[in-house]
């Protein structure tokens, strides 16, 4: 036992290794992460685009002092958890020591290293995904009702973390009356269970109803503009490189949940990865909505072929299984990290062309896969937002406008004259603060968006210029035009005002 969580400590370890050595001094934090930052200095039970969790870790994050090591640290954390708790289901199927390197291997050289690189709810997701599997495989062992509402209580905080978990819980309610554990709907504890799990969500459901469910709006909003191009080739072209190294491993697992006696209790994990994947396919899910349905299926092939590769000359497979995803980990090393340089992928295009990882959301290739354009040009615009603020704050209130909420975060993370930057887009809507009059006006416009600025707003100011712009060619904020407007002739909140309502109305 002590030589097993020795090799467990290893790992964790080398996750962590991995995760602060993958990202290139040339890359910042990624749009997304700042908008979830930015989450700590308003706390709520719910936003437009997320629920609450992940605010209460920007708050701690903001607690600890905000440096980019603590950003990175929760999502590396996450990901080492998610490797203990496969090693615990691995302990429950009486799995042996190979079996948990084997699937350790395969999960730690995965895209796990990918997502765990960034500030969002879905490393927390994956891990939740798996900890829920894990309690359900405890109950279908030992039929102890605890298992019921510890899982209950992970799905309420995975429900408050992301809502993609909703998807399990679809996918396993049909799938377990396919099976002989259909029998669990007979348990009355397992709708105390259910109960338990809508208490814990309750809160943000009540945030949702006060707010007109934006939840909604936001889904709809996001098929319109991003799932619409979603091709579904693609989504399974994604799940199989995803844990490329486990592959093998995965469809063990698969065979041994139907066909492995020992596995029999379990065979509705099988139905549920049918049927949740059918789910994701049918709503044109993006590809990485599916991470979390994996760990548990390398778990159930780990342990199957480790007992396969416990007899005669298959014995000697038991080293390949080990070799092949770290061997094919190395190829993906080069390409799906930020830890090559922007001008290298723009030199050496071709694989990354290859692999789809110039395609960006609107359909089209780009320099850079989108991810790492997105991680790049934020100080700079921080930089020359701060330089104009500083010119403009010395004669009176001066408000900063951005278009779209990686703009407003990043502003409001990298400004070094406090400021505090809003946006018409995302959660930044509900952050005006127009309890005093703005003198002066800071306009920050995408460069396809530009063009009228001056000619509307120059009217309301007795000066105004575009002031300087973003001029990385590798940001997707490329031309990003920071706009000034000095000595407002108006009060410009009743405009503003009238802009939160119609954006308001939309949800």
């Amino acid at each position: 036992m002590k030589k097993d969580y020795l090799l467990l400590i290893f790992f964790v370890i080398a996750k962590f290794i991995l995760q602060y050595s993958l990202i290139s001094p040339e890359y910042e934090l990624h749009r997304d992460e700042y908008l979830h930052l930015d989450q700590a200095n308003h706390l709520a039970w719910g936003y437009l685009s997320v629920p609450p969790v992940n605010s209460w870790l920007a708050w701690l994050i903001k607690l600890l002092g905000g440096s980019v090591f603590w950003v990175k640290f929760f999502p590396a954390l996450f990901g080492a958890l998610t490797l203990a708790v496969v090693w615990k289901i691995i302990e429950e199927l009486q799995g042996s020591l190979y079996a948990k390197v084997l699937a350790l291997t395969g999960i730690v050289l995965s895209v796990l290293l990918r997502i765990n690189m960034l500030f969002q709810p879905t490393s927390l997701e994956i891990l939740l995904w798996t900890l829920m599997y894990y309690m359900l495989i405890l109950y279908f062992n030992s039929e102890k009702v605890k298992w019921l509402y510890s899982a209950a209580v992970v799905f309420g905080i995975g429900f408050l973390n992301k809502y993609n978990i909703a998807f399990s819980v679809l996918g396993l309610i049909p799938a377990i009356l396919l099976t002989r554990q259909r029998k669990i709907f007979l348990q009355p504890h397992l709708y105390g269970a259910a109960l338990v799990a809508v208490l814990i969500m309750l809160p943000n459901l009540i945030w949702q109803y006060k707010f007109d469910f934006p939840v909604v709006s936001h889904m709809k909003e996001l098929s319109e503009r991003q799932l619409v191009h979603v091709d579904r080739f693609d989504f399974f072209k994604s799940q199989v490189l995803f844990f490329i190294g486990s592959l093998l491993v995965i469809i063990a697992g698969f065979y041994a949940l139907l066909f492995y006696k020992p596995f029999e209790k379990f065979r509705s994990f099988f139905w549920a990865y049918v049927i949740t994947m059918a789910l994701f396919v049918f709503f044109r899910a993006k590809d990485y909505y599916a991470v979390g349905l994996y760990p548990v299926f390398i778990a159930f092939g780990a342990v199957f072929l480790a007992h396969i590769f416990d007899k005669g000359w298959k014995k000697f497979l038991k080293p390949v299984f080990i070799l092949i995803p770290v061997l094919l980990f190395l190829p993906l090393y080069n390409l799906a990290f930020p830890n090559k340089s922007p001008e290298y992928i723009v030199s050496h295009p071709e694989k990354y062309k290859k692999m789809g990882l110039l395609r960006w959301e609107d359909g089209k290739d780009h320099l850079l896969p989108q991810d790492f354009a997105d991680m790049q040009g934020w100080k700079e615009l921080a930089q020359k937002v701060d330089k104009e603020y500083s010119m403009l704050s010395g004669s009176g209130r001066t408000l900063v406008l951005c278009d779209n909420y990686g703009q407003a975060g990043a502003i409001n993370y990298y400004s070094q004259k406090g400021i505090k930057a809003v946006s018409f887009n995302a959660d930044y809507v509900n952050w005006f603060d127009l309890g005093k009059k703005f003198d002066n006006l800071i306009r920050v416009k995408e460069a396809s968006t530009e063009d009228n600025e001056l000619k509307e707003t120059g009217p309301y100011f007795e000066t105004s210029k575009a002031a300087d712009s973003v001029v990385n060619r590798f940001a997707r904020e490329k031309g990003t035009t920071v706009f000034s407007f000095k000595g407002a002739k108006i009060d410009i909140r009743p405009k503003i005002a009238d802009e939160i309502n119609e954006v308001k109305n939309r949800y």
